[in-house]
């Protein structure tokens, strides 16, 4: 805003309280934010906490691997013992494929020897050694990255037995030794052992190394089988039956006297 003019018809000059006023004015006042506004922001954060807390994503995992078992029920994998693998793929394309298929199916609770079995029978004695192992390897990999994921901090603070506690300080301090042992015994589980690694402290590569080196016999032996069902009186096959029958006879008996031991204590 400009003064008037004076009466002698002087330049009209600039008011130094009119300048202010204008710079005041122009100043852009941020709006603060309405509560309506502010209850959403609050709503989605809560919802946030909800579903990221560490019981969610138990539930979240544990949803994965029920529908995944179910696939498994309605796809029937079983069924490559007898139909093969389909016409389309062939050579390599079809062993990795095969790897792939094999770690998922794994990850779904789907018996390994019947996998396994079914890799001697596909691909013979090398090739499907090669697809069984990496399928476990794979398998193995991912069931520990959903455990680790979606499962560790929900499932820790539960280790207060003292055999839990045993078992998850072995794992996070003796990882490679204690994972190796666990994969060469026929009587674990391969399922069990992998989950149960993901909520240790032992680490993925460790983890993986182990379970390859480890997981060599028991797979070869029924590779082989696979490979010479059709021969069963061949020496290789009944060699892989004895390789899977007398770990298991021995793994039993060994499990048998440590119950007992158990109870005397």
């Amino acid at each position: 805003m400009l003064d008037a003019t004076n009466r002698s018809g002087g330049t009209a000059t600039a008011s130094p309280r009119a300048s202010a006023a204008q710079l005041t004015t122009a100043v852009l006042v941020v709006p603060a934010a309405t509560p309506a506004t502010a209850l959403t922001t609050g709503f989605a954060a809560r919802c946030a906490r909800v579903l990221l807390s560490p019981w969610s994503r138990l539930s979240l995992l544990v949803v994965l691997l029920v529908s995944a078992a179910s696939a498994m029920l309605l796809l029937e994998p079983q069924k490559l013992l007898t139909d093969g693998l389909p016409s389309q793929l062939g050579g390599a394309a079809a062993v990795v494929a095969y790897a792939v298929a094999y770690g998922v199916c794994t990850v779904a609770f789907v018996p390994r020897p019947i996998l396994n079995l079914a890799s001697g029978a596909l691909f013979g004695s090398q090739l499907g050694l090669g697809a069984a192992l990496g399928g476990t390897v794979l398998g193995a990999g991912l069931a520990f990255c959903l455990g680790r994921a979606l499962g560790q901090d929900a499932l820790r603070p539960l280790l207060r037995g003292r055999w839990l506690k045993a078992a998850d300080h072995q794992l996070s301090r003796h990882g490679f030794r204690s994972m190796l042992a666990a994969r060469l015994f026929p009587g674990v589980p391969f399922a069990a052992s992998n989950y149960c690694a993901a909520v240790s402290r032992m680490g993925l590569l460790p983890f993986l190394l182990a379970t390859g080196l480890g997981s060599i016999p028991n797979t070869a032996a029924y590779v082989v089988a696979g490979a010479r069902a059709s021969t069963p009186t061949s020496p290789a096959f009944l060699i892989a039956l004895a390789c899977i029958t007398v770990p298991g006879v021995v793994g039993a008996v060994v499990a048998w006297r440590k119950r007992h031991q158990l109870r005397a204590r």
